[in-house]
């Protein structure tokens, strides 16, 4: 499946880096007191239960998820968090979209779109883009520490009604119907393979390859600033950077 490219690699590692500077805890945060909010705090709901089980995979203290739960549910006064998506085209006419949580939806529209035109983008109207991806749940998993194969890998995810897998320098990426990822997600846990992220997000339906390294590094720039805005939960793009293009390009 088209999508998971050399982009999805930088950006986890990013992310990584981000939990060790706080910024990962304030985005997970935010997705459970909207999770919660969403559910009046029932744990067993779905995408609850996504949003505690990642949290807890980038070691959030549990006192800290169960009072975003708690704020989420009700039950301690907060901001109210907004969900929004914005969609817009970066350098080279690529499509990009960025999920944001915000209490105050004019500031971040303003900060979002002046990110757009400083790297060389526009952001566009609803809908612009969005027709172009589709919404899958993708499960990530680590290469390290795995004990089975990754043919059998392979074939417990898609017997448990995976879509399709694809493989990555550090491990693995499960993809699915959103309505599935739970049950993939807890069969693959059943044999005991952990699964360190779980999210349902847009994949591009085609990807446009980009071959020079000047306009990879702009795009890169672009949805780095993007990732690195307080309010953004998620960017995603329809591009796929060229083989030849080297980690050390960026």
């Amino acid at each position: 499946m088209s999508g998971h490219s050399k982009w999805a690699n930088i950006k986890h590692k990013k992310g990584k880096a981000d939990a060790q500077k706080g910024k990962m805890f304030t985005k997970l945060g935010r997705e459970l007191v909207v999770a919660s909010r969403a559910c009046g705090g029932d744990v067993n709901d779905f995408r609850l239960k996504i949003a505690i089980e990642n949290a807890k995979a980038e070691n959030v203290p549990n006192e800290n998820i169960q009072r975003a739960i708690l704020k989420g549910a009700g039950g301690t006064e907060g901001a109210v968090y907004e969900e929004l998506r914005y969609e817009g085209y970066g350098p080279g006419g690529v499509a990009v979209m960025i999920d944001i949580l915000t209490d105050n939806r004019n500031r971040s529209a303003g900060e979002v779109r002046h990110i757009f035109s400083k790297n060389g983008g526009n952001m566009g109207e609803t809908g612009c883009v969005s027709w172009m991806f589709e919404e899958k749940g993708q499960l990530r998993i680590l290469r390290e520490g795995l004990k089975h194969s990754e043919d059998d890998l392979m074939m417990m995810a898609l017997d448990s009604g995976a879509e399709d897998f694809e493989t990555d320098e550090d491990g693995f990426v499960v993809y699915t119907a959103p309505e599935a990822l739970e049950g993939v997600r807890q069969a693959l846990l059943d044999q005991k393979i952990s699964v360190v992220e779980a999210v349902v997000s847009p994949i591009p339906q085609n990807t446009i390859e980009i071959t020079d390294a000047d306009q990879a590094r702009k795009i890169v720039h672009l949805m780095d600033t993007l990732e690195e805005h307080d309010d953004s939960q998620g960017v995603y793009s329809n591009f796929e950077l060229a083989g030849a293009l080297s980690d050390e390009d960026f």
